[in-house]
């Protein structure tokens, strides 16, 4: 079974910047090719909308068959919610929660980003999975692209 990896909008348009492109622009090349699945959720299209034309360009390379979505339903907006009441982030980082709950109800094998600041933060994904195990769900895992990348 292919690893389904969840993908925010930051490694998206890290294939356009030039600190991440390099560990971007791979990850997205093995979803070109059909290495692993790109999982998405309807709030990383939405976000999407406003990012420059090279950046949607990234993800129209993707074949569909490559692609799952994942939508933000009740249950997903249950958890964000419950992060923010345990005081992993706060509630202008809503969108942030919504990210990392979506992929933990959809039991994502990984979840990577460029956001250092609230997704990959040691403090913060340790506030995650403490939620996650308090009401029932598993561990997440949260990564940069560099490191789900294989060194082949």
């Amino acid at each position: 079974m292919k690893v389904r990896i969840y993908t925010d909008t930051s490694v998206l348009g890290g294939c356009e910047d030039a600190e991440f492109a390099e560990h971007s622009v791979r990850l997205m090349d093995g979803f070109v090719r059909g290495a692993c699945v790109l999982v998405l959720s309807t709030l990383t299209v939405q976000e999407l909308v406003a990012a420059p034309h090279q950046v949607r360009q990234r993800l129209a390379s993707v074949p569909e068959a490559h692609i799952e979505t994942l939508q933000l339903d009740a249950e997903a907006r249950e958890l964000a919610e419950a992060y923010l009441a345990a005081g992993v982030l706060t509630a202008t980082m809503r969108a942030d929660a919504q990210h990392i709950a979506i992929a933990t109800v959809g039991r994502v094998d990984v979840l990577v980003s460029w956001n250092f600041k609230h997704i990959v933060n040691l403090q913060r994904i340790h506030g995650y999975n403490s939620v996650n195990l308090r009401m029932g769900y598993p561990m997440i895992e949260i990564r940069t692209p560099r490191e789900v990348l294989s060194d082949e």
